[in-house]
């Protein structure tokens, strides 16, 4: 299937590793000259080098910013420019109990986590509305449905992205631009890989068998197994397509089946 993204402009913030360079990776597979962003000029020289390469077709770039750091996010935006399909991906994930979860660390999650895609958004919005074409996608989870009892700085942010989206849908009523949102579920990413890899060296135990045991303990998974970044991107790349021209405002699952109720 042909997504007609050959030649559209892509910003994926958070994309040196994961979910992020997955979704990069499969835009630029289509085409699209793609810009990544991460928090280390090696880093996002890495990931740029490793999308030339892999897809020679098109000016892959990078751009770097820390998005905790005020001046380096508005140097990000300064360096920017106009682009045609956004994806707020960048985000902090870490397990903690209610009552450890400080104000510096709300902020600092509300920041990374809601705030980037809220600036990201609003630079980008209104060229994509004047030009008469755009996507703008937020990379959420299941966790902003069905906030988790050991993370719930984590899923209130995701929460607050999904209404975000929702929001910003309503103002391209009858235009071309469309804002969705993906739920993302339990992912392999780099980051659940190095913390799968560390248990199973304490327990001397095969990587396999504890990604097993961990996915297990999943009670509604119906997936039964971690979802591959791949398959996340995949969505992703079909929703930032012209192909998805009728879909806007919704909040899409990429879950494993995780969430149990309909809508």
């Amino acid at each position: 299937m042909d997504l007609q993204l050959q030649g559209k402009r892509a910003f994926v913030s958070g994309s040196t590793q994961g979910i992020g360079f997955a979704v990069a990776e499969r835009l630029a597979a289509e085409g699209a000259r793609v810009i990544v962003n991460g928090r280390s000029a090696e880093r996002v020289d890495a990931a740029v080098q490793r999308l030339r390469a892999a897809h020679p077709g098109a000016e892959h770039s990078g751009l770097v910013a820390d998005f905790t750091a005020a001046d380096e996010v508005d140097a990000l935006l300064g360096e920017l420019g106009e682009v045609d399909i956004l994806v707020n991906n960048v985000g902090l994930f870490g397990l903690a109990t209610f009552d450890s979860i400080t104000d510096d660390d709300w902020a600092r999650y509300l920041e990374v986590n809601l705030l980037s895609g809220v600036r990201l958004s609003r630079h980008v919005v209104a060229g994509m509305l004047q030009r008469g074409w755009g996507r703008i996608l937020f990379i959420s989870s299941e966790s902003g449905v069905n906030v988790p009892a050991d993370m719930i700085h984590y899923g209130v942010t995701k929460a607050a992205m999904i209404a975000l989206g929702n929001g910003l849908a309503k103002l391209t009523r009858g235009t071309a631009v469309t804002v969705n949102t993906v739920l993302g579920g339990p992912t392999y990413s780099d980051g659940v890989a190095a913390t799968v890899e560390s248990i199973a060296g304490s327990q001397a135990a095969p990587v396999d068998a504890v990604k097993g045991a961990i996915i297990g303990a999943n009670a509604t998974t119906l997936l039964e197994r971690f979802i591959e970044p791949s398959e996340i991107a995949n969505l992703v790349a079909y929703l930032a397509s012209p192909l998805a021209s009728a879909t806007n405002g919704a909040a899409l699952r990429v879950d494993g089946g995780v969430l149990t109720s309909m809508l």
